[in-house]
Order: C-alpha cells, then sequence, then structure tokens
C-alpha cells in the first residue's frame, strides 16, 4: 500500500496533490463515473474530485468508500471498485467562502428546477425586480423561470402583473450548495448532499 511523502503535513487533506500515485493503477474507463464527491471524517460534503484521485487517497489508506461505481480498476496485487463518495479519515478543517456563488446551474438546483412563477419546469432564470428597473443580480432578486413565464413578465413587476412567489429567494447555505454552483449533480450523491430528487444528473 503505498505511503504518504515523509514529512508531509498533508496527511488527511486531499490537498495538495503529493500522493505518490500507484503505477499499476490505470485511468479510469470512459464508462466509470469522471469524479467523486469526497466527505469529510465527519460526513460532511468536502469537495468533488477525480476519480483517480480518489483512488490514490483510498489506496493510500487517506479515504475509505463510502458508495462504489460497478467499475472496477485492477493492479497487479489489488482490485478496487471505482469510489462514487469516499470519505476522509482524518477530520480536515477548511475555511469556508463567506457566500455560496451565484451561477444558472445553482438557482435551478435551489428551485428544483422549477418555474415558480407556474410551477412548470424552468429553463432559464428571471430577475424579480427587472434590471432595467434597477434590480440586482442577486440571491434574493433570481429566480428560475419557464419561457413562457419569462416572456410574458418581461421588463414589468410583479405587483403589475398580478402575479405572487410563493416564498422569497434566498441565498443557499451550506458546505453542499458551495459544490453545486459549478457542476451537475450526480444522482448518487443526493443522500450526502440533501438535493431534491427533481434536480436532474
Amino acid at each position: 500500500m503505498p505511503r504518504s511523502a515523509p514529512g508531509s503535513s498533508t496527511a488527511g487533506h486531499p490537498g495538495p496533490r503529493r500522493d505518490p500515485v500507484p503505477p499499476l493503477v490505470p485511468l479510469p474507463a470512459p464508462a466509470t463515473t469522471a469524479a467523486t464527491l469526497l466527505l469529510n471524517a465527519t460526513y460532511e460534503p468536502l469537495c468533488v474530485v477525480s476519480s483517480r484521485r480518489a483512488i490514490v487517497l483510498v489506496l493510500a489508506a487517506k479515504a475509505e468508500s463510502v458508495d462504489v461505481a460497478p467499475d472496477v480498476v485492477h493492479a497487479e496485487t489489488v482490485s478496487l471498485p471505482v469510489p462514487v463518495v469516499a470519505r476522509l479519515t482524518r477530520y480536515v478543517r477548511v475555511p469556508y467562502p463567506a457566500s455560496v456563488p451565484l451561477s444558472r446551474r445553482a438557482v435551478f438546483t435551489r428551485d428544483a428546477q422549477t418555474c415558480v412563477y407556474c410551477g412548470g419546469t424552468a429553463t432559464s432564470i428571471d430577475h424579480v425586480v427587472p434590471r432595467s428597473r434597477g434590480g440586482t443580480h442577486t440571491w434574493d432578486n433570481v429566480v428560475a423561470a419557464c419561457r413562457r413565464c419569462n416572456h410574458t413578465k418581461a421588463d414589468r413587476s410583479l405587483a403589475e402583473l398580478g402575479w405572487k412567489l410563493p416564498h422569497p429567494p434566498r441565498t443557499p447555505t451550506g458546505a453542499a450548495w458551495r459544490l453545486l454552483g459549478a457542476r451537475t449533480v450526480d444522482p448518487r450523491w443526493r443522500e450526502w448532499l440533501g438535493v431534491p430528487e427533481s434536480v436532474s444528473a
């Protein structure tokens, strides 16, 4: 089993990448999941790493597999199912950013890919207070909307249309949301991220 480099201070931490990569472990096949959700020792979502990186962490005993894919990588003396979710064996304290990045995908995730105006499938985002009227591009003014509602609303206010929001849009909180702002959700991660089933992979 590979060992960490002598004197390394990164034991238990997914980076920087100083762990020796086992030369006999091939890259996962194209059918294998390209990414692995990495949990802290407390099972809190920490980050997303490549499947290859997750394999190295497991082989180095810095992480353990929590959920695996059907695919298996083979070395001369070991066969390892590719981790879909892995957990660090030691707790890592990570300073998270103060706010969750605002992105189209993150808005869709927060609003469960549902138009906040009619309940249909969301295909775009809308500014509740139109930007032409001073509305800001912030979490409390951006919602998911379908094309029809977005076109109908245009640059008018909700009061002019007689529309009401089911609930005020808010900034999502928690480590999981910081991961979801920039990537697609693997359905096998939902249990650990606490995202709704309606969010597509």
